[in-house]
């Protein structure tokens, strides 16, 4: 499994995720993500799962500092996956209730989501 930063252009902080997310690999990334908004300011988010398997039983998926120290950072966030994890996906980032848009996009939409976040 892999979950990490890829690229960060502009105000577009891209991650990729591979594979079955574990909650501390989780946990490294958004601690990642805190520091590059700390030195960013506003982010719009841009997720692409490959070969994406899931989420790893135990941990403390509960915990949602994250949220609430970097939400009001964060403008947008588009996830891109394969269709069969898109609900799951969109419940899991809380999509609806938190502050900013979130929008779900197939493979091959990539550029599609990144005009998305673009706008």
């Amino acid at each position: 499994m892999s979950a990490e930063i890829v690229d960060v252009a502009g105000n577009v902080l891209t991650i990729r995720i591979t594979g079955k997310l574990a909650q501390p690999e989780l946990a490294r990334l958004q601690q990642s993500a805190t520091e590059t908004i700390r030195r960013q300011g506003k982010v719009r988010i841009l997720v692409v799962a490959e070969n994406f398997l899931g989420w790893e039983k135990g941990g403390n998926w509960e915990d949602d500092s994250f949220q609430a120290e970097n939400d009001r950072y964060i403008e947008k966030m588009a996830i891109v996956g394969e269709r069969k994890w898109e609900d799951l996906a969109t419940i899991f980032v809380a999509k609806g209730l938190r502050a900013f848009p979130i929008e779900y996009f197939q493979p091959g939409d990539l550029p599609r989501a990144r005009a998305w976040l673009a706008e």
